[in-house]
């Protein structure tokens, strides 16, 4: 009994000694985004790679609280929209063609935000569902036109799921309930605030830099902080 209980023990020492060894990725170069200071942000209309139509506005809603969050002014979206509509462009393709100092002479922003959603809404798996959101973004100055930061997350229902216990019959039809359920509903839409926080917001490991407003203002975050 002791016996067990000792390589047991050592078992769990030896697992927290590697988890505490995992090598943090590299830390990002900001030198671009320090030089450029960008403190008005355009948030362009988000590309959608997934098949819910309903990606491109619940990720464009959810992106701009963020990033004011974290110290930047933003340009409301549905100002952005209006004058889009306004000019002719309707789709967020189009807008994402147009060329940055164009975009410069309209809003008069700093930098532009580009957003790409490269998976949206609820799967069925089997014996479970999932609602996920992925998306990735980049930072592009508007004034050289140099790329600042580019980043990618992800928020899914499978991080708070708690294991069903009433057997597969069970599972099948929790599992299909909530797909119908988060589909009617768009679910997703929750995950895509949460997806566009871990995204834009400011201060994070390797994430996007806190605008002037911060008091972390152009600050990268140590590794040690996650």
């Amino acid at each position: 009994m002791n016996k067990n209980r000792f390589s047991l023990a050592a078992v769990l020492a030896a697992a927290s000694v590697l988890a505490g060894c995992a090598t943090p990725p590299p830390p990002y170069d900001y030198a671009a985004f320090q030089r450029a200071k960008p403190a008005t942000l355009l948030v362009m209309p988000p590309l959608n790679d997934s098949p819910d139509v309903k990606a491109t506005p619940a990720m464009w809603a959810s992106a701009t609280l963020p990033l004011a969050e974290a110290g930047y002014y933003v340009l409301p979206v549905t100002l952005v929209d209006e004058t889009f509509r306004q000019n002719g462009v309707e789709t967020a393709s189009d807008a994402q063609e147009i060329p940055l100092p164009k975009l410069r002479d309209f809003f008069g922003a700093d930098a532009a935000v580009y957003i790409k959603v490269t998976k949206y809404g609820t799967s069925y798996a089997v014996v479970s569902s999932e609602t996920r959101v992925e998306a990735e973004a980049k930072v592009v100055d508007l004034r050289s036109g140099e790329l600042l930061w580019q980043g990618k997350a992800a928020a899914s229902s499978a991080e708070q799921q708690q294991q069903n216990q009433g057997g597969l019959i069970g599972l099948l039809v929790a599992a299909v309930v909530k797909q119908i359920i988060g589909t009617a509903s768009d679910a997703a839409y929750n995950y895509a605030g949460i997806a566009s926080g871990r995204l834009l917001g400011a201060p994070r490991y390797n994430g996007m830099l806190a605008g002037p407003r911060s008091p972390y203002f152009g600050k990268p975050v140590p590794a040690t902080v996650r």
